[in-house]
């Protein structure tokens, strides 16, 4: 199909007649095979049952050389046992562990041992005496360390990194369990063949160090206050059915109580042919495809199966009320239980939740965002197989209480029940969802994404239903809405307030007596070595030119740099100027005040309101050295949005309600941020590197914030255009067609005014450690390193990203390997050399560990041994440098990526691709080269350490032999 009739048919706002013959199923065959496929489907998808029963959904896209990769289970923690809650989610981890062909040295040593920890378990399940229990777990230790010495740890992720794989992971949730990889596709048949392996008899070993790093898990959702309120409130919203009665990661006392033959039980009965999917996007022929998957997995038998059928919920007749206390920010929730998948009722609350908040018009967007009447409001609604969940939010602003917050909510509800709302809403939310799929689609992670859940919920039968989803929300009416609305909104929810307090209910799992087991890094199965030593047709890398690959023009005394969109008729476009809040401070705060201001001819909800009906998009950001003011939508609506944009800016008018709401917001914003902890941890590695004058509280003070003026804010808005700026244009147009076009709307000076010169921050250069710390109220200590390391070199790209690869990039580097694999210290970790985005800045590396506070010293003093000494793997490194040179070979910039690779090169000093260099670099480089790398600038040198825990749970004498404890308050972190 042509793009151009996909972009009209994707684009149509929806008339019954094409809505019904747009999307049908048909059947065809094609290299032997037979497959179902919808017409008109943007992403071509077939979809093939073998004979075993998997099913197999492909969706061929050839615009860069790699694959997505799905394996869908149909099983997830609605089929845990209620004995055994987090069943699934342990297995999911136990996926990556090997079987009896790869993960080992001898299988067959190996095995008498895996069967003796097994039992163990089992007789550690049945046993409350806490001494014997003791006693049992400390014989798992010892033979857990015996059965390492047959183990390889991370085998698997070794095999992906050489294979070329970049984001090996999984995730379990309320009905599947699914595995992500991607790979080059001329890996293709390596690719397959490892995964028919690892589905084919998995051995679940080096358990009890993963089982601590599931323990770690649960911690970290211990310390997330949004996670433990969305689970309560669950709880209530579903009494019966296991969406609300367990949870993905289980309960404590199940995971101090697993059962390795219950997760095999779970294994055999539910990881079956006929309950699992193989989902393909990307660069590859469908009839070679299916053919190579069939032969790969047609060795899997099927097998009876029963999934999860609860009782369905009885009606929820009351109002309920759940309160969560915790250190971080003030919110409200609102859980109303939705429906089924596809069903017309959740097709209608999918519809309602636009109408109520879709970023630019909706109910929420203009009544309570734009009018400032909260810190932020907003509406969503997820959809799982059996129910959905509707979900009404805002956070209080200054001086608001909850129920205040909550009000303002339901009194949106009550203006959607009486039909109080724009009926152009629903045309408008039509032709965006469409844009927003036409963009979606060109991307193969959406599309596994996409085609995984249709397998999911309904075995992809409803793929014609989800292209159509569109076409059938444009039949809704106004009336059906409000009808709807009155029936469904009633005193039938779930409201939950999250307060900032102490959590008197929070407990820990704790930590067990564990021995750091042999992770054999060294070493290599037969199954590896057979694997990886097939040849492989090498991949060409693409670099850019950017001469040619860019065309360069001017309006006026302005630059104009273009990319054509050959493929549909959607435009990005870009003024980008030089200059941001270390330019001049008010700037990002007149982007915010831009929001709420009317001009002569509109209100700023009328705005709003225009954008979203011609499915047009505007933004003015700004960051620390960069403002970009950003247009993006239809070609055929390019002369409205830009003429609607230049009008805002050149004409908007003060507001001094708006102002004085808007600072009430900017403080009670500045309030939260003290209450997140990632954001203390990043203004602790702020403070660390630059001192106490750095990027973190480079604000204006909470006075000056009072103190400012409109005249002030419209000022830096009305001459915005005054100073030099590039446009950047995406789009159907050709250079010359566009100057012609933006000439017409863009007014341009004579000369652009100079900018104020951006503040510049002096590096530290300590000689000794330093410890920063800031207390914050959690089970975990958040702890990362950092010292800066010199100015850029682009001669040292090469080595930075190998090292980077090989030290602490991913489940299979040495960090990962060492620090949660064989101790078992931590959920999450990484390290790696941080290279500037400009030639004027200094490297820094950069290390991290989240772990239970009580583990403290052992993950600091493990990551401290890995810092100073770097181990060699030869298997890891070769490895390694594989991984990183098939990702330059492999990745394709194009669109209006380009201007974002050429902005960055010029930023460090480079007129060309600077993949070019580093590509060329990094094959000659040997073990030896980052070993010196290492040597240079990582081992043995003072760090900063920057650490978030709390008072209660960590030592002040602990953090001392670290280096000099410096405790910061909040207002030395922020500035305010």
């Amino acid at each position: 199909m042509k793009n151009k009739l996909l972009i009209a048919l994707l684009l149509l706002t929806g008339s019954g007649a094409m809505a019904q013959s747009a999307f049908q199923w048909k059947t065809a065959t094609s290299g032997g095979y037979t497959y179902k496929y919808v017409t008109n489907d943007p992403t071509k998808s077939r979809f093939y049952t073998l004979k075993n029963g998997m099913e197999v959904i492909l969706s061929p896209n050839t615009k860069e050389p790699t694959i997505e990769f799905r394996m869908a289970v149909r099983a997830g923690s609605n089929t845990d046992p209620r004995t055994a809650t987090g069943l699934a989610h342990y297995l999911e981890h136990l996926l990556f562990k090997g079987t009896d062909k790869f993960g080992t040295l001898d299988y067959a040593k190996e095995k008498p041992l895996l069967d003796k920890i097994d039992a163990l378990y089992e007789q550690y399940n049945k046993t409350t005496d806490s001494a014997k229990r003791k006693a049992i777990y400390a014989e798992i230790d010892k033979t857990s360390g015996l059965a390492s010495n047959f183990s390889i740890a991370n085998e698997y992720d070794k095999m992906m990194k050489a294979l070329g794989g970049q984001s090996t992971n999984a995730h379990t949730w309320y009905e599947e369990t699914v595995y992500n990889e991607d790979f080059p596709s001329n890996a293709t048949d390596k690719f397959l063949a490892l995964q028919a392996e690892r589905f084919r008899n998995p051995v679940f070993r080096i358990f009890h160090t993963e089982l601590e790093a599931v323990y770690e898990e649960k911690n970290r959702g211990l310390d997330n206050d949004g996670w433990k309120l969305d689970e309560e409130m669950s709880a209530l919203l579903f009494p019966t059915h296991n969406y609300g009665q367990q949870t993905t990661i289980g309960t404590i006392e199940h995971l101090k109580n697993p059962s390795l033959v219950e997760i095999r039980k779970y294994y055999n009965k539910y990881y079956v042919p006929n309950n699992m999917a193989i989902v393909l996007a990307g660069d590859f022929n469908p009839d070679e495809m299916i053919k190579k998957v069939d032969q790969s997995f047609s060795f899997m038998q099927p097998k009876p199966l029963e999934l999860y059928n609860p009782a369905p919920e009885k009606p929820l007749t009351q109002i309920q009320k759940v309160d969560v206390y915790g250190p971080s920010a003030e919110t409200v929730e609102i859980y109303y239980r939705g429906f089924a998948q596809r069903t017309k009722q959740s097709l209608l609350l999918d519809l309602i939740s636009s109408i109520l908040s879709n970023g630019k018009a909706g109910l929420f967007d203009i009544n309570l965002n734009k009018q400032q009447k909260v810190l932020r409001a907003n509406a969503g609604y997820q959809q799982m197989k059996d129910y959905g969940v509707f979900n009404l939010s805002a956070q209080p602003k200054q001086g608001q209480t909850l129920e205040e917050a909550q009000q303002l909510l339901l009194d949106q509800i009550q203006l959607l029940k009486k039909g109080e709302f724009d009926e152009s809403l629903i045309k408008a939310t039509v032709a965006n969802a469409k844009l927003s799929l036409l963009q979606a689609f060109d991307n193969n992670g959406f599309r596994v994404e996409a085609a995984t859940t249709e397998f999911i919920q309904n075995r992809g039968v409803n793929w014609d239903k989800s292209l159509s989803a569109p076409d059938e929300m444009a039949k809704i009416t106004k009336k059906q809405i409000v009808d709807f609305a009155n029936q469904f909104f009633a005193d039938n929810y779930v409201v939950g307030f999250k307060h900032k307090g102490v959590d008197k209910n929070t407990i820990k799992v704790d930590k067990p007596l564990i021995t750091a087991v042999n992770t054999n890094a060294g070493e290599t199965s037969g199954f590896t070595k057979t694997l990886l030593a097939g040849p492989t047709k090498p991949i060409a890398a693409k670099f850019l030119d950017y001469k040619k690959d860019l065309n360069f023009g001017k309006i006026g005394i302005a630059d104009v740099v273009t990319v054509q969109n050959k493929e549909n008729s959607i435009f990005r476009m870009s003024y980008r100027f030089n200059m941001g809040a270390w330019n001049y401070k008010l700037q990002p705060y007149a982007a915010q005040y831009l929001t709420f201001l009317a001009t002569d001819k509109y209100s700023a909800e009328e705005i709003s309101k225009e954008f979203y009906n011609i499915a047009c998009s505007y933004s003015f950001n700004v960051s620390n050295e960069t403002a970009t003011i950003n247009i993006s939508g239809l070609q055929e609506n390019f002369d409205k949005a830009v003429s609607l944009v230049e009008h805002i800016f050149a004409n908007c008018k003060p507001n001094e309600q708006a102002l004085a709401e808007l600072k009430s917001r900017i403080l009670k914003t500045r309030e939260n941020t003290k209450l997140n902890k990632n954001a203390i941890l990043s203004g602790l590695m702020s403070y660390a590197q630059y001192g106490p004058s750095n990027p973190t509280n480079f604000a204006l003070t909470n006075d000056e914030v009072k103190s400012m003026t409109s005249d002030q804010l419209l000022y830096i808005l009305h001459n915005i255009n005054n100073y030099k700026h590039t446009i950047t244009y995406y789009g159907p147009k050709t250079l010359a067609d566009f100057t012609a076009d933006i000439s017409k709307v863009h007014k341009l000076p004579t000369e652009f005014t100079p900018e104020a010169a951006a503040k510049r921050f002096t590096y530290t250069n300590n000689t000794t450690n330093q410890v920063y710390f800031a207390d914050y109220d959690m089970v975990q200590s958040e702890i990362r390193w950092v010292r800066n390391g010199g100015m850029f070199d682009p001669a040292l790209s090469a080595k930075v990203n190998l090292f980077n690869s090989y030290f602490g990039g991913g489940m299979g580097s040495i960090v990962f390997q060492t620090i949660r694999e064989s101790k078992a210290l931590a959920y999450s970790t990484y390290a790696y050399y941080s290279v500037p985005d400009r030639k004027d800045r200094e490297y820094a590396m950069v290390a991290y560990v989240g772990s239970q506070a009580d583990k403290m010293n052992d993950a600091v003093a493990a990551m401290n041994e890995l810092l100073n000494t770097l181990p060699q793997t030869t298997e890891s490194f070769e490895a390694s440098k594989y991984n990183a040179l098939n990702a330059i070979e492999t990745s394709r910039i194009t669109k209006d990526g380009i201007f974002l690779s050429y902005f960055a090169d010029q930023k460090l000093g480079l007129d060309h691709d600077s993949r070019i260099d580093e590509y060329n670099g990094l094959k000659p480089l040997t073990f030896e080269d980052i070993k010196a790398f290492h040597i240079a600038n990582v081992a043995n040198k003072p760090y900063n350490y920057c650490i978030v825990a709390s008072e209660k749970k960590v030592k002040l004498e602990d953090m001392q032999k670290f280096g000099t404890v410096t405790k910061l308050t909040l207002e030395q972190i922020f500035g305010y």
